[in-house]
């Protein structure tokens, strides 16, 4: 067997990015613990492989804010985006790429992938995804199921895929936090940590958590059952947070400890309650698995009952039905392009549901939820614009670039830093061979922060992850 030239490029790379991330740093044991570690215990240690000064000149230009510039220039400094418009002049140094005929997008951003966590071979030794022993699992966290070596983050990257947010499965009313991720090469999770990125809150109504459980004779095994857990859980956490807040004034904690049903401790921390107050708090973003259109009305009045904000439903097959309603309360849908019917939930798809959603003006992103459908967002995004425009919605290349760009970076909040080609936030650049609309464009160069992590043409930036060292393609000997 041999790992070949590509192999050894990733894992190197991995080492190089770690090295960066930890030189000059004590062991952790001797380390004294930062403030405010009980809220942030696992601290991103990314840092971005090095880059140089490039200019990418006269490609056709989406910058992710509703603008096509066609001939444009883009100008990649010190890791961030220093200008893009017609005839910037090269500085010196600078690696100048001939994008004639070609094109350059934001990179991709999978709102709803569950790579490394339920990775690739899928087996039951590796199905990490959900915690499906009790209806409220807040207390676990997906990032310590994400498996950095899952031959998908290679493969998404392919497909232009710079970041992505992993979720925990959707078993449960309350199924953990996410995480968002880099996509870059790295030994641990911790290295590819988004850094600044908010956490998040898997939730889910409908169908699954009530079949799951009621199956097994528990609650919930009605939607009402659904709804009456979260509102339990709420209020548990209500409880816990004045109980907290009472302690840190020196005040009598009192009362259960804020666990009640939902297994908190007297006088003690318990994980579940810390992300649900989170959430009360605003600190963490809620992400619900929700299709049906009245179930999406439900859960909004239950939060606003409760206390907290949705930032987004994912999968919403029926958002079209509430496109003015998801606007008004500013909740983004990130929906399929055309998956529907696998389950009586998901019967009443449209096609023409994303482009519904942003024509009402609401926040439209295409999802991927899938290993495969992650390494062609650029395709489901062509799919669901084209549907859209068969029903005379005029959908742009232009503004439907966002629904994998700077739609997902907001409802995963790091749209301060990526997710648009604007001066000053990251460069997270995709270069194309052609539109990406079209089923024929691949990405032929892709930068993470600046660095070129991905190219089409040098074998030595085509990763392979560590894992895959040494499996021999079909039909070949040793």
């Amino acid at each position: 067997m041999t790992s070949g030239p590509r192999g050894l490029a990733w894992a190197l790379a991995a080492l190089l990015a770690s090295g960066c991330a930890t030189a000059g740093a004590p062991p952790a044991a001797d380390r004294p613990a930062a403030p405010g570690a009980e809220k942030n215990p696992y601290p991103s240690t990314y840092r971005p492989l090095p880059s140089g000064t490039t200019l990418i000149r006269g490609a056709t230009v989406l910058t992710g804010t509703g603008t096509q510039l066609d001939g444009a220039d883009v100008l990649i400094q010190d890791g961030r985006i220093a200008a893009v418009e017609e005839g910037l002049a090269a500085p010196e140094g600078a690696e100048v790429i001939d994008a004639a005929g070609r094109w350059v997008t934001p990179g991709l951003i999978d709102v709803h992938s569950h790579l490394g966590v339920y990775p690739s071979p899928s087996i039951s030794a590796t199905s990490d995804g959900n915690e499906a022993t009790s209806p409220v699992a807040s207390r676990v966290w997906a990032e310590h199921s994400v498996w950095p070596q899952d031959p998908g983050f290679p493969r998404a990257l392919a497909g232009g895929v710079t970041a992505l947010h992993a979720l925990p499965g959707s078993a449960n009313l309350i199924g953990g936090r996410g995480v968002t991720l880099k996509n870059v090469p790295s030994r641990t999770v911790q290295g590819m940590k988004f850094p600044g990125a908010p956490y998040t809150l898997k939730m889910a109504c409908g169908e699954n958590p009530k079949r799951v459980y009621g199956r097994r004779n528990q609650a919930p095994s009605t939607r009402m059952g659904n709804v009456a857990g979260y509102r339990q859980a709420f209020l548990d956490a209500a409880e816990y947070k004045r109980n907290r807040d009472r302690a840190e004034r020196g005040g009598e904690s009192g009362g259960r400890g804020g666990g009640g049903r939902a297994g908190g401790r007297e006088g003690g921390r318990d994980l579940g309650m810390e992300t649900l107050v989170g959430v009360l708090d605003g600190e963490i973003l809620v992400q619900m698995h929700c299709y049906r259109a009245e179930e999406m009305a439900v859960i909004l009045d239950m939060a606003r009952e409760m206390g907290f904000g949705v930032t987004a439903f994912h999968h919403a097959v029926e958002a079209y039905k509430i496109a003015d309603l998801l606007a008004k309360e500013d909740v983004c849908g990130a929906m399929w392009a055309d998956w529907w019917g696998f389950k009586l939930e998901a019967f009443d798809g449209v096609r023409e549901n994303i482009a519904l959603v942003d024509a009402a003006g609401g926040c439209a992103i295409v999802h991927s939820d899938s290993e495969r459908g992650i390494q062609r967002l650029n395709q489901e995004a062509a799919k669901a614009m084209a549907a859209g425009n068969r029903a005379g919605l005029y959908v742009t290349r232009a503004e439907a670039i966002r629904w994998v760009t700077a739609n997902p970076a907001k409802a995963i909040g790091i749209a301060g830093e990526t997710g648009t080609l604007e001066p000053g936030k990251a460069a997270d650049v995709v270069i194309w061979s052609g539109d990406p609309f079209s089923v024929y464009a691949h990405a032929d160069r892709v930068y993470v922060d600046g660095a070129p992590v991905y190219d089409r043409t040098d074998a030595a930036l085509q990763p392979v992850t560590d894992f895959e060292l040494g499996i021999l393609p079909a039909g070949e000997e040793e």
